[in-house]
């Protein structure tokens, strides 16, 4: 059974549809499985182990909900009834949320059971998933290392085998980088596909996702996931066809740009540069025109207006927090970085946020057009390898400068955001015992096709079954 939850939720699904395993067995080996190692990478804030076995209980063999009795993890950010809603800091306390977040209706409506919420960083805030309420989330392929952010937890959840799926969301990279350095398959879907309901009608940057071990599984879920909800102020198009069914067609003759020039002034490390170059190698064998090219996105501004842009979108939040609480935080309530953007936002005026807003999507009218020669561009996933943990703790006395640091971390990232386009993280190798990848961005609304992509290279270069040596 220890082997069992490595493999796609889908095959998964079919299993308990047939009568050969029972959503029981399902669930109990996630919560045997979490029990035993979520002390060592703490990747969940709660487990939710009587109400799961109880859901269980309530699936049987033939039920046709595509994944009934499947275990998934809820990143601590989105609300489930009835459970805490922390988003990582100590000012939210244990306030339990009243009502379902649209994607944990959605998941359960398919018959995905819930077993506990996953870590992030406060607020959501930073690459890597280290807090001062829950401690640090360790990647199971190096525990001294992180395993990304915002979705750390989850990405750990699902790279130690506590759970075949898990939920995350992406609003600088947060869903792609925590793929990148746990080896899992992470798309951030095009601007305003998932749905932000019941709070909110549209978010410029962040959208919802999930992290798994296959192209498949996404696709699936992304077909889930996607569409208008009542209320929504935009929403994408919907697609021709089921992503499920674009991501099983073979492309071919796709004109593809290898780009590894970094929007902002950071280090490449070599190996993850050359991850992306033979990636276009690849490509290129397959039947593909691939040229190297130099993507116009350096901007030595840019990191200061997304900042001004992002800060008020994470500082929301906060604002949440004050409304439970129906008080203004205290200091000794945020780490030093979530209090300091707290102080950032509140002398920014309503102006501020809309030229930052109006600045941003100048820049990526600008990469969009000049993306649009191409069918999908290649770029690192992140510049350097998963950062180690005790180099980036939450206590500093320059909470901009730790800012600063995640910036040089993921600098290929938040563009995806910025433009709206979907873009997706794949595992292509490994070095010094951790996973290397490399990021593909797909045209604007074109998830289908970007999937599909990325399903011919895991045919060519599969890796689901690498597994790190952290196993029970």
């Amino acid at each position: 059974m220890s082997d069992l939850l490595f493999r796609p939720a889908s095959e998964l699904a079919e299993l308990v549809r047939g009568g050969e395993v029972s959503a029981r067995d399902l669930v109990q080996e996630s919560l045997s499985r979490i029990d035993e190692l979520n002390p060592e990478l703490n990747a969940f804030v709660d487990v939710f182990a009587d109400d799961a076995l109880a859901a269980a209980d309530a699936v049987g063999p033939g039920d046709e909900r595509p994944f009934a009795g499947v275990p998934i993890a809820i990143k601590n950010n989105r609300s489930i009834a009835g459970k805490r809603l922390t988003f990582g800091s100590d000012f939210m306390g244990d306030w339990e949320a009243p009502y379902d977040h649209n994607v944990v209706r959605r998941l359960r409506d398919a018959g995905f059971i819930v077993v506990g919420s996953t870590t992030l960083p406060e607020w959501g805030i930073l690459p890597w998933t280290n807090t001062k309420r829950f401690g640090p989330t360790r990647n199971p392929w190096d525990p001294a290392r992180t395993s990304g952010g915002s979705s750390g937890g989850s990405a750990t959840a699902v790279a130690s085998g506590m759970v075949p799926i898990a939920h995350a969301n992406d609003g600088g990279g947060s869903t792609r980088i925590p793929a990148a350095c746990c080896g899992l398959v992470g798309l951030k879907p095009q601007r305003n596909r998932i749905s932000m309901a019941p709070e909110i009608g549209e978010s410029f940057l962040a959208t919802d996702g999930v992290l798994t071990r296959s192209v498949h599984d996404t696709a699936r879920a992304l077909d889930l996931l996607a569409g208008y909800e009542l209320g929504d102020a935009s929403w994408a198009p919907p697609p021709a066809e089921p992503f499920a069914a674009s991501a099983r067609r073979e492309p071919s003759g796709l004109r593809i740009a290898v780009v590894t020039n970094p929007p902002i002034d950071a280090p490449v490390d070599p190996v993850r540069a050359d991850a992306a170059h033979e990636a276009g190698r690849l490509l290129e064998s397959l039947g593909h025109h691939v040229e190297e090219a130099e993507a116009p996105w350096r901007d030595d501004s840019i990191l200061h207006t997304f900042t001004a842009l992002f800060a008020p979108l994470v500082m929301l939040q906060v604002a949440f927090g004050r409304l439970v609480n129906g008080r203004e935080p205290e200091e000794e309530e945020l780490e030093p970085l979530s209090w300091a953007l707290w102080k950032l936002v509140g002398g920014m005026s309503a102006l501020d946020a809309h030229l930052a807003a109006a600045q941003l999507q100048i820049f990526a009218r600008g990469l969009i057009g000049w993306m649009a020669q191409y069918d999908a561009v290649i770029a690192p996933a992140l510049a350097e390898a998963p950062v180690l943990l005790d180099d980036v703790h939450w206590q500093t006395d320059d909470p901009m400068g730790l800012f600063r640091r995640s910036g040089e971390f993921t600098p290929f990232t938040a563009v995806a955001n910025v433009s709206g386009q979907p873009a997706i993280v794949l595992p292509f190798d490994e070095h010094e015992g951790v996973p290397v990848a490399f990021q593909v961005f797909g045209r604007p609304a074109g998830e289908g096709d970007l999937l599909a992509l990325a399903a011919q290279v895991e045919a060519a270069r599969p890796w689901a079954h690498r597994r790190p040596a952290l196993q029970v």
